[in-house]
């Protein structure tokens, strides 16, 4: 069974777990929204329109679910064998991705998408297929992601290929070599067609999701490499550019990170859809997620950095509604919150100086049962941000860190999501933030009274219906 690392662990309740005592995650699965599959009186159809026949089903075999036979196979493009690398990325890269939402994941992972009829009756699904569900559900998953994953594997390939003077810097190829495997590894999986194979097919994802890893702080290590670049003068003039300005390199960036939560995603949900089963949970996805608590544990290890950095940390008050909860994936929305405080924290420190009195930082999380979202606010009196620089917080190539700092991180291997990391440091912390509120259709905002402090409203969607922007 995978062990999946990472910082955080959801409970039950949609508390984070502290990563000082904990560093076991839970991932989760998706099916495309496009392409219920179902198994109805001839058989099961799965995302990509295989179809199996139901006499070919068989549940009789001590190790599980059987399907001999697939008519229509999701690996029909030729073997990786026949064609060039560059004939495979250019192939699948013209292919469209299929974005999927929450609803879809939480759907998909009750076996509501395998129902007689395709209807999406969990328990008449449940009753008809008895034990076999879950098998159902984990090939029908594993299906969707052999033929997906190739795709945005792709489309990030092309990405990295025709961005301007970043396609050239170390880092950035060997993310690229790193996706090339990938997708090679997953077009060369043969057809899922038994039990066996989705085990197989689960190692090789468990592979991919640790190789993956350090894409973040790699990518950020390419943007470092070409900041010196310019500045030995080989991009630019005279050893200067608009670095932060340059906005295709940021459409780039932000997309390609986008995509980078959307893969890992699927291929979290589906490993931990293969562990077993915590009470509230659907994969990576908790049914009652408690902003307070998820808040709450984001302060601590916040104050746990700053304390560790200057000896002493605000005091953050939250208030509103904390018996509120609802469908949500609890890990990011504590990646969010903890970049917020991080910074709440330092402003406050460094404008009002160490050892003295701080003023405190408050949260207010606001709730009604008729709102679209549920809004987080996060107040500092940390000296607000200069006007010059608001557009420019957004930047993945900006930031107020000291140079050194940058250096050592960008020397860290594997710092996503980690409270090992400096309490500033790649620049990275607002962008990778609103792209996470992003992806399920919140948001993330700013206004701020330089001088005094900052307001932080982030936007996360109860509905769950929104499907992930790709790029």
């Amino acid at each position: 069974m995978i062990t999946i690392r990472s910082l955080t662990r959801a409970s039950s309740s949609g508390l984070i777990v502290s990563p000082l005592k904990a560093q076991v995650v839970r991932s989760t699965s998706v099916l495309a929204s496009s392409g219920p599959s179902h198994v109805n009186s001839r058989g099961c159809v799965f995302a990509d329109g295989a179809f199996v026949s139901r006499s070919r089903i068989s549940n009789n075999s001590p190790k599980g679910l059987h399907i001999s036979h697939i008519s229509k196979g999701i690996g029909a493009a030729r073997s990786s064998s026949t064609k060039s690398m560059a004939e495979l990325v250019s192939h699948y890269s013209s292919k469209p991705q299929t974005p999927v939402s929450l609803q879809t994941l939480m759907e998909t992972g009750r076996g509501e998408r395998i129902g007689k009829g395709g209807t999406t009756d969990a328990t008449k699904a449940a009753s008809e297929l008895d034990s076999t569900a879950t098998e159902l559900v984990l090939m029908q998953v594993a299906s969707f992601l052999k033929h997906e994953l190739p795709i945005r594997l792709a489309h990030r390939i092309k990405d990295l290929d025709d961005v301007p003077m970043m396609s050239e810097m170390k880092s950035v190829l060997q993310v690229r070599d790193w996706y090339e495997k990938s997708m090679t590894e997953l077009i060369e999986f043969p057809a899922i067609t038994s039990k066996e194979e989705e085990e197989k097919f689960a190692k090789l994802l468990e592979g991919i999701y640790e190789r993956h890893a350090g894409v973040l702080v790699t990518m950020a290590r390419g943007a470092f490499e070409l900041r010196a670049a310019i500045r030995e003068g080989k991009y630019g003039r005279g050893g200067k550019a608009d670095f932060e300005e340059m906005e295709g390199m940021h459409k780039f960036l932000d997309g390609f990170y986008m995509s980078r939560i959307g893969i890992r995603m699927l291929i979290g949900q589906y490993l931990s859809l293969r562990q077993p089963p915590m009470d509230g949970y659907v994969g990576m996805i908790c049914q009652k997620t408690s902003p307070g608590k998820v808040v709450q544990q984001a302060v601590d290890d916040a104050s746990f950095m700053c304390n560790r950095k200057y000896g002493d940390a605000p005091e953050v008050i939250v208030h509103g509604a904390s018996d509120l909860t609802f469908s949500y994936v609890p890990t990011h929305i504590h990646y969010i919150m903890l970049e917020l405080l991080k910074n709440s924290m330092r402003a406050t420190v460094e404008h009002h100086g160490v050892d003295e009195d701080y003023p405190p930082i408050k949260v207010i999380i606001a709730d009604g049962e008729k709102n679209e979202d549920v809004v987080i606010k996060i107040s500092d009196e940390g000296g607000g941000i200069k006007r010059s620089h608001v557009s420019r917080i957004w930047s993945y190539l900006f930031t107020t860190a000291d140079p050194a700092v940058q250096e050592g991180m960008v020397a860290f291997e594997n710092v996503d999501h980690s409270i090992d990391s400096p309490l500033a440091g790649l620049g990275y912390g607002l962008p990778i933030s609103r792209a996470y509120a992003k992806f399920w259709g919140g948001d993330l905002s700013v206004m701020s009274m330089e001088g005094y402090g900052t307001d932080v409203f982030l936007h996360l969607s109860r509905l769950g219906a929104s499907k992930e922007p790709l790029p």
